[in-house]
């Protein structure tokens, strides 16, 4: 337990200091610094979930997984939206940080055990608090310009690309996602 709640304490830390404490960013190494700390929380949340046996509550059945799977797939295409600036990003504001909630909820749906509900919802919490201090932070929206349709097509490729990717990963970690 201890180092999956390292892992979520160094991620929120370090994304929140972006905006709250840019100076000691700085000080750390600024981006790279932040990517190494970024990358270290994810190490240490990855291995503390997969070691932490908590207590168990609910688990997968078929229409949570089909749930799971149709809300993980809208997340991924919110990143990618957020990414390509297509036109979801242009009517929703923080389409990557929805797409975290998406996918928190998601996750917590089908993993109804004390390490999912540390890390999906320490994460789900992250992401709302995150939009908070970025939307304080820029003020009100101005919305992104119009891209064109190819952009479109390039993030729904690139959702089905890495959802298809994110599937067998998990199925090699003996996390079946279709079943």
């Amino acid at each position: 337990m201890v180092l999956l709640l390292l892992g979520l304490i160094l991620w929120i830390a370090s994304h929140l200091m972006i905006r709250l404490a840019p100076d000691l960013r700085q000080r750390i190494g600024g981006k790279a610094g932040t990517a190494l700390l970024n990358l270290a929380a994810l190490a240490l949340m990855i291995f503390g979930y997969r070691a932490y046996e908590g207590s168990f509550y609910w688990g997968r059945d078929p229409m949570l997984t089909g749930i799971n799977n149709l809300l993980v797939l809208i997340a991924v295409y919110f990143a990618a939206a957020h990414g390509m600036k297509t036109a979801l990003a242009r009517h929703i504001r923080h389409p990557l940080l929805w797409g975290v909630v998406l996918w928190a909820v998601a996750h917590l749906l089908v993993n109804g055990d004390t390490p999912s509900f540390l890390l999906f919802g320490g994460l789900l919490i992250w992401a709302l608090l995150q939009m908070v201090v970025i939307s304080r932070d820029e003020g009100p929206w101005i919305r992104p310009a119009a891209k064109p349709a190819k952009f479109e097509i390039f993030a729904l490729l690139g959702t089905v690309l890495v959802f298809g990717g994110a599937a067998l990963v998990h199925k090699a970690l003996g996390y079946p996602v279709f079943g």
